[in-house]
């Protein structure tokens, strides 16, 4: 099975339900009044974590997920449906980012984030009676789903990360500390993808990720190491097996230094966590003389093991036993979240002119009640239209230079200026846009 970690996932939220325009007809009330029901909820995507999930590999081939859309508002003032929430499972210890900045960290199982949010249900005319206005013909659309397009990143979760220059004996240490059975060969990259086994040593149990050989160069994209560095930033030590024998003829001591400083070129955060030095292989001919070259340079910090005869395997342990207990569990991202999080107060709207008679209106406030509006409503429109001039769109306007008779677009809604008294015009598709003029009263 392909291991998927990254993945872009599109996800489009429910719109709401239409609200109704209905009045209630009996034989003997001549009045009944409105009774139009409001449209119902847009379905949510949510993002949630299992542990029953170890790669994000459904989401890469199915990226797009859907929310249910809310149910129309009916007679008798009954309410639609809300739309059906669409449930994405991830493993746990996805990261989620949306446009770049960091939005959620699922480390727990059965941890929710709402990725979209669906529209609102549109009101239906039952809603907008007043004493004033007993029986209004107006009933809103429903409001759009949001869409999101999120970058989701598996970084497992595990207590002790295996690093080093492949071939070096990772995966045979994780099999002999653990019930895991990842492929063991005598040749460089044999692991293809990161492994986790759960280590059980005097009553300590702690998990333990094997990730695959790293060489120089890792961080910019070289060898197979660059894939699968993202996971050992969550670890709380990080055990450094070294191959007597050297890599590609590169002396082991100094491959020391290679492995530190890709680690640190790939984040900087990882420098500062705690290394055990281990020397592997120690049946081969010639590691003496390399642990003890090693012992010389990083002062007497460095352990001897080798896992194919277990010798030196439980001093190891005892080592990493003792790391652990000094360190809290592993790294998650909520102070990150909060500290990347901008809160910007959001201008109302925008208006821009793109030349040729067309105005552009932008804002979240304005495109929504553009697209919640039915225009075949004289009502609705004017209501409408009363609401951009209650915040001052039509003076954006006039002082952008906007004349009789140009365009403003608003989201997928279009209508011409006038400075005549505004009046409705006949409804007019053109493109899933619709004409109507909007002016001074």
């Amino acid at each position: 099975m392909n291991f998927i970690d990254k993945v872009r996932v599109f996800a489009a939220a429910g719109d709401g339900g239409d609200g109704s325009l209905s009045f209630r007809r009996l034989k003997f009330l001549e009045f009944g009044g409105p009774n139009g029901g409001d449209g119902g909820r847009g379905g949510d995507v949510w993002l949630e974590a299992t542990s029953r999930l170890t790669t994000l590999m459904d989401l890469h081939f199915h990226p797009h997920v859907e929310a249910g859309r809310g149910g129309h508002g009916k007679g008798s003032n009954k309410t639609g449906d809300d739309g059906a929430d669409a449930v994405i499972k991830v493993p746990v210890g996805t990261v989620v980012y949306r446009d770049g900045a960091l939005a959620a960290d699922l480390h727990k199982d059965g941890q929710r984030w709402r990725a979209a949010q669906g529209g609102r249900g549109g009101r239906g005319n039952h809603s907008f009676k007043t004493q004033s206005n007993t029986a209004p013909r107006l009933a809103e659309k429903g409001a759009p789903g949001e869409k999101s397009t999120l970058d989701l990143e598996l970084k497992l979760l595990a207590d002790v990360g295996l690093v080093g220059f492949p071939n070096a004996g990772k995966s045979s240490l994780l099999a002999r500390v653990s019930r895991a059975r990842p492929k063991v060969a005598d040749y460089p990259f044999t692991t293809l993808s990161p492994n986790l086994g759960v280590a059980l040593y005097k009553n300590v149990s702690f998990v333990v990720a094997d990730i695959p050989g790293l060489i120089e160069g890792a961080a910019e994209g070289k060898g197979l190491g660059a894939q699968f560095l993202r996971h050992v930033e969550r670890t709380r030590v990080l055990v450094h097996l070294i191959d007597p024998a050297g890599y590609m003829g590169e002396d082991p001591v100094s491959g020391v230094k290679t492995i530190e400083a890709e680690l640190k070129s790939f984040n900087p955060r990882l420098a500062a966590k705690p290394r055990i030095l281990v020397v592997n292989k120690m049946d081969l001919p010639g590691a003496q003389q390399v642990l003890a070259a090693l012992k010389k340079k990083y002062r007497g910090r460095v352990l001897a093991a080798s896992a194919a005869t277990g010798e030196g395997v439980g001093a190891v342990l005892d080592r990493v036993i003792e790391e652990l207990s000094r360190h809290d569990g592993p790294e998650h991202y909520e102070d990150r979240i909060a500290d990347e999080t901008l809160h910007k107060v959001e201008q109302g709207f925008s208006v821009e002119n793109m030349g040729g008679g067309v105005f552009a209106l932008r804002g979240r406030f304005v495109e929504r009640a553009s697209a919640m509006l039915d225009a075949s409503l004289p009502e609705a429109v004017q209501r409408y239209q009363n609401a951009l001039k209650r915040i001052g769109v039509d003076r954006a306007l006039k002082k952008a230079g906007i004349r009789s008779g140009d365009l403003v677009r608003c989201g997928n809604f279009e209508f011409e200026w006038s400075d005549a008294p505004a009046r409705p015009l006949p409804v007019k598709n053109r493109d899933k846009r619709t004409r109507i003029g909007v002016g001074k009263k």
